[in-house]
């Protein structure tokens, strides 16, 4: 989706109220300003992100950090809607649900290999 972060939010710790702006290409590589707020942080455990301006209707995104046997579990839980009525719901049945997927199964590798292979 050539999901860039345009904020300059590297080494801040993040903090209710923060806004961060980002270009995402979601349909034919069009690209559309996107901005989430911080909604809600809880150190080292939660915070969560809601869309301000962008695509969906409505985005809504959880993120835990749990901590377990071993190492810590992050999880993800995404509200979204899609505008256009029907239009949206076909567009999410077509093809929004699967970028979805593939842009979280993507992290999960990309994280997956730098924490859980062992280095010599």
């Amino acid at each position: 989706m050539n999901f860039v972060v345009l904020s300059d939010v590297r080494d801040q710790p993040i903090f209710k109220g923060m806004e961060i702006d980002y270009t995402v290409s979601p349909l034919l590589g069009i690209p559309m300003r996107w901005k989430t707020i911080i909604s809600h942080v809880e150190d080292h455990k939660s915070f969560t992100d809601f869309q301000k301006k962008g695509p969906y209707k409505h985005w809504n995104h959880f993120h835990e950090f749990i901590p377990n046997e071993n190492g810590v579990l992050m999880k993800d839980t995404v509200d979204y809607e899609l505008p256009m009525g029907i239009l949206g719901r076909a567009a999410h049945q077509l093809f929004v649900k699967e970028k979805l997927k593939s842009i979280f199964d993507y992290r999960y590798r990309i994280l997956n290999d730098l924490f859980n292979h062992k280095h010599n």
